[in-house]
């Protein structure tokens, strides 16, 4: 397992090159389906199926913000893959656990059958554990990474991923639901700053940690994740509302059901809408340090507002 872009097309000249949004994110995807194959496709058995299944059929934002803030920083795919495959691993993980009955309770994810639907809970909640596990192997991979930046990168997601980061955020948005008051607007930021922002940003700021940038590209890129994380989960509610249950391959309107307090239900979808595009305006602001070479994460953070799924 020592490289899974064989059936990639790679060059490390062109691999440097700016792309267009819709080229990279395809790439990353390319890079995440080949990766799950060449990582677990020999292991037979349902573990290994669930997790490749739950890592299927995604976006690989993650993987495509980890992959371009590498480039931009001057470091290729080669040496970047592993980062990018790791952070999908952790993602795809929390989806296994969120969708369980004691947590969201859903039965569909990206238009099909969740884990534990299709398998059942004991192997959705060992399929996750495994994804998670998996993360930090893939971190620590002998690569031409020194090793005190792989620490640094096993550190950080290990901060973003737990309790002061992501699990910390699903636990405070669990009690939201049985405190008996719903959050304010601030606590709903603190929330999704964990929930949704905590991967999101380590994401972003993966090629600054990789080239162990100066604190100017590393606020950069920090500041840019920042803004985009919080503007992702805006648009998810937004979405929660306005989407199309078919098209996005999942349930929608559960927010509004349960009587949750969300950015829409504090801000009305207008101002949601509009709260979110100053976001992206910063996110996109943030990187004018890297001139043309942040066109395509400045095109990344245009998308998230714009998605339908």
């Amino acid at each position: 397992m020592e490289n899974v872009l064989g059936g990639l097309d790679f060059d490390r000249t062109d691999d440097l090159k700016p792309r267009d949004f819709k080229a990279a994110l395809k790439r990353a995807q390319s890079l995440v389906s080949a990766a799950k194959l060449d990582v677990l496709g020999r292991h037979k058995g349902d573990l290994t199926d669930a997790m490749q299944y739950a890592l299927a059929g995604g976006k690989a934002l993650r993987a495509f913000l980890v992959l371009e803030s590498a480039r931009m920083n001057g470091i290729d795919t080669r040496t970047a893959q592993w980062p990018a495959l790791a952070i999908e691993c952790i993602h795809a993980y929390s989806l296994i656990h969120d969708d369980l009955p004691c947590m969201d309770d859903d039965d569909l994810r990206r238009g099909q059958p969740t884990v534990h639907r299709k398998w059942n809970e004991h192997t959705a909640v060992l399929a996750g554990d495994a994804l998670q596990t998996l993360a930090f192997e893939l971190l620590t991979r002998p690569t031409g990474i020194a090793p005190q930046v792989q620490l640094n990168l096993v550190r950080s997601l290990a901060i973003a991923a737990g309790h002061s980061g992501m699990v910390g955020g699903q636990m405070m948005d669990i009690a939201a639901e049985t405190c008996g008051t719903p959050y304010g607007l601030e606590k709903i930021k603190q929330v999704q700053h964990g929930k949704t922002g905590a991967l999101i940003r380590w994401s972003a700021r993966a090629g600054a940690v990789l080239t162990e940038a100066d604190d100017a590209h590393w606020q950069a890129l920090d500041t840019y994740g920042e803004c985009l994380g919080l503007a992702f989960q805006i648009w998810d509610d937004v979405l929660d509302i306005e989407g199309d249950a078919d098209e996005m391959g999942k349930a929608v309107g559960k927010d509004a059901d349960r009587g949750k307090a969300t950015f829409v239900s504090h801000m009305g979808l207008d101002g949601a809408k509009e709260y979110a595009a100053e976001l992206v305006h910063n996110a996109c602001t943030a990187l004018d340090i890297y001139q043309e070479q942040g066109d395509c994460l400045r095109e990344a953070a245009r998308f998230v507002i714009s998605r339908r799924t």
